[in-house]
């Protein structure tokens, strides 16, 4: 019986949830990928997955997998590493950085997805980030896709999450037609 690779951390419920909606077989961008938590998941339900971090030694273990394009790349201080490509769905969970939201709506392709799930404000007063530079303002996900992206499910507000916590979090799942 195979095992299946043990993972830094569980998915966000956020990304679980709406995973059935991007086509099977379909390549997803997780951006900002971290452990890879995101990049497994997909992996392990069959999507090719184009992984991108600013540190990829995290990624190191399931690094040769054969559906996985692992890109190392500073997406705060170089160049957008994914110029004309466009995916099924393009995931980000737990990072923003506002210059390159244009690109990350852009790299979605005709019928494919975005999930976004990160920190926004209030958030300081529970815990880190703190920084308002990492927080999204109230709308902002809605804001950025308006009149590029259908907006399916959205929400914004403080929750549990599965670690105990809680957490002020802005969630968008859009879709592109």
């Amino acid at each position: 019986m195979n095992k299946p690779p043990v993972h830094a951390a569980t998915p966000e419920p956020w990304v679980v949830r709406f995973a059935s909606q991007i086509p099977p077989g379909k390549r997803v961008l997780d951006l900002a990928c971290g452990r890879g938590r995101h990049t497994y998941f997909f992996l392990e339900r069959g999507h090719p997955v184009t992984a991108v971090d600013i540190d990829l030694s995290r990624l190191a273990k399931q690094s040769t997998h054969p559906r996985l394009e692992a890109i190392e790349a500073d997406l705060e201080h170089g160049a957008w590493p994914l110029e004309q490509r466009h995916f099924a769905a393009v995931v980000v969970t737990n990072y923003l950085w506002r210059p390159i939201l244009p690109n990350i709506i852009a790299s979605v392709q005709d019928g494919g997805v975005l999930l976004y799930d990160t920190f926004a404000r209030g958030q300081e007063r529970l815990g880190k980030p703190t920084n308002p530079a990492f927080l999204l303002e109230p709308g902002e996900l809605l804001e950025a896709v308006r009149g590029r992206l259908i907006v399916h499910a959205y929400e914004h507000g403080e929750f549990s999450m599965p670690n105990g916590c809680r957490a002020v979090r802005q969630r968008l799942y859009a879709r592109r037609y």
